[in-house]
């Protein structure tokens, strides 16, 4: 008699308001395999992982370890039968040490009065730390660390549990490609000692590496299953989209008009001595390389009036802009998609149509009454626009998938007209398809006479999508490379500090 998987889903549905989740879906994994869980943003994945983790409860289905029936009523269950949980949104408290995160809720006490073992919590992080390639201080504060690191603790603390079924949700998201190979590494590690993991991401190139089968979710269905021996990108996004993608890159067809954009002098907290200058111009998208931690997101914000020990000169055609504050930017038509939207891009507790106006309420009110009306027509012209996958209006962003917050972010800014539009990681956590429609929406902008920056460390993304990359190393510009000196070598060489002769300088003097 065969030995039955490890874990088993049989037709699991899960219904939200307006919204079928999940119809019939089923999945196994064996012990010691890697499942790669792929699908479009609202196909499903994360809501099926989320019924794992003991986060939702489904209406049909059940579910099986060892071949026997369990049920998972909270988050407490699903680690006590060895599932651990890497979110795709970090689940971290920013205020408390590396160590304490990492054993948060299940502290070792000393006896008598049961007071938490902090030497123990400490000692017992350092080697998790260690087997994930983060060399630091476990009682450094998590709020210091940039957002890669913090994934790597993320990672770290599902280590701890000693899972034997680990789920990971678009775990590279935050990761440089060192970063990346060194969790593919351990993710290899930890098959060869049996551990089974569900891998969830848009990255194809990190499936194929990593996987030894594939499982397709669309609109909610099991779309199809892939071998080892299928698993290619084409066959992915076929299953994923039923459709073709096509490459990326439209060469420009807009006028465009050189040194729109000027940013002068923009200086960063985080890099204080370093200045940094750059042209943008109309109708062009401008990419912005370099590895994590390079400073390109710093730049942006403090040309924004983000950072409040920042600065930065900035000028749009012939006009001097005085930004010292968001507000200031906003009031010029400069305006900023950022990295992390749950937290600095949306109110995930407010509805599509209220995150759509937010930022611009007076436009929709009269006598300083809000007229729901017209909020309500905008939201769905941006609904239908960036055809985002809501039922209605009035649905809360949080319950919509990160591809579809994304595409809200991006749709309030778009109600108000850029002149600059800056995206800094767009399309992170978003699958082919839906970066395909972001891509084409930057194009459009541009087209229509917008200055678009664009911050990725997708390095496909920022070869397939820009007009120019300019390339950022430890705070400043190192180059700028024209559409035909744009590829990998050459971007790689200056995001290591070191200068290219087909580069140009960052602005015209």
């Amino acid at each position: 008699m065969s030995k039955p998987p490890l874990l088993e889903m049989r037709g699991i549905c899960k219904r939200f308001p307006g919204v079928v989740a999940l119809d019939k879906v089923s999945l196994s994994i064996g012990e010691g395999e890697v499942l790669a869980l792929c699908g479009e943003n609202g196909a499903g994945k994360s809501t099926l992982m989320k019924i794992l983790g003991g986060v939702y409860q489904p209406e049909e289905g059940e579910l099986l370890v060892n071949g026997q029936p369990v049920t998972i009523n909270n988050v407490n269950d699903s680690m006590n039968l060895g599932i651990g949980f890497i979110h795709q949104e970090l689940n971290i408290l920013e205020n408390l040490d590396i160590a304490a995160n990492v054993f948060l809720g299940r502290e070792p006490l000393t006896p008598p009065f049961k007071l938490i073992n902090r030497k123990k919590i400490h000692a017992d992080t350092l080697p998790l730390l260690k087997r994930v390639g983060l060399d630091l201080p476990t009682h450094k504060r998590l709020g210091e660390l940039p957002i890669a690191q913090q994934q790597m603790v993320e990672i770290a603390k599902a280590l701890s549990l000693n899972a034997r079924i680990l789920i990971m949700d678009e775990p590279t998201s935050s990761l440089t490609l060192t970063e990346t190979d060194c969790l593919l590494d351990l993710i290899a590690e930890l098959r060869k000692q049996g551990v089974s993991i569900i891998y969830i991401s848009h990255r194809l190139g990190e499936v194929d590496r990593c996987a030894d089968r594939v499982e397709v979710l669309r609109d909610g269905r099991n779309a199809g299953g892939l071998t080892r021996a299928e698993i290619s990108h084409d066959s992915i996004v076929s299953k994923m989209v039923g459709r073709e993608i096509k490459s990326t890159y439209t060469p420009s067809g807009a006028v465009v008009t050189k040194g729109f954009l000027k940013v002068r002098n923009a200086r960063s907290s985080r890099f204080p001595k370093q200045q940094v200058s750059f042209d943008a111009a109309r109708g062009e998208i401008l990419g912005f390389a370099g590895l994590v931690g390079a400073g390109r997101s710093e730049i942006v914000k403090a040309m924004c009036g983000l950072d409040p020990d920042g600065c930065a000169e900035v000028s749009l055609g012939s006009e001097s802009l005085v930004i010292r504050k968001a507000s200031d930017a906003i009031g010029h038509g400069i305006f900023l998609v950022p990295e992390n939207r749950r937290e600095e891009g949306l109110v995930v507790a407010m509805s599509v149509r209220e995150n759509t106006t937010l930022p611009s309420l007076s436009t929709y009110s009269t006598l300083g009454l809000i007229q729901k009306s017209r909020e309500t027509k905008e939201a769905n012209a941006q609904i239908a626009s960036l055809k985002v996958k809501t039922p209605h209006a009035e649905t809360l962003v949080r319950n919509l998938s990160g591809g579809n917050q994304q595409k809200v972010v991006i749709g309030k800014w778009l109600a108000m007209g850029p002149k600059v539009l800056i995206m800094d990681e767009p399309t992170r956590g978003i699958d082919v398809g839906a970066k395909a429609e972001i891509y084409k929406l930057m194009r459009n902008l541009a087209a229509d006479g917008a200055v678009i920056l664009m911050i990725s460390s997708d390095m496909e993304e920022v070869l397939h999508v820009s007009d120019r990359v300019a390339v950022m190393h430890e705070g400043h510009i190192t180059g700028v490379l024209d559409r035909e000196d744009c590829n990998e070598k050459n971007v790689m060489q200056l995001a290591v500090g070191r200068s290219l002769p087909v580069s140009k300088p960052a602005f015209a003097s």
